[in-house]
């Protein structure tokens, strides 16, 4: 189950002004994708992940590695446009 999101996060992650810190390559869900992601997430309170043209097939493809990525991690979508999507630790 999503946890309860609070007005501001949601209204951070919506921000387009915010840059992606986090890039997803063809090489898909790694290791080092998903340290990187916790580290990030231990210091600030949300972060952005964009996914490269090659990292998935489809709209659907796409939705299930942001879910994969959000469930390894511990972590929550906030929101998610076409190839980006807003992670939150929760805390």
């Amino acid at each position: 189950m999503s946890k309860d999101i609070p007005i501001s996060i949601s209204k951070l992650a919506k921000n387009q002004s915010m840059d992606a810190t986090v890039r997803l390559g063809k090489g898909g869900v790694t290791d080092a994708l998903l340290s990187e992601l916790s580290e990030q997430l231990s210091r600030r309170r949300i972060v952005k992940v964009r996914a490269n043209k090659g990292a998935a097939s489809d709209r659907l493809h796409r939705n299930q590695i942001f879910c994969e990525i959000a469930e390894k991690s511990g972590s929550t979508i906030v929101f998610q446009r076409g190839n980006v999507a807003v992670f939150w630790s929760g805390k």
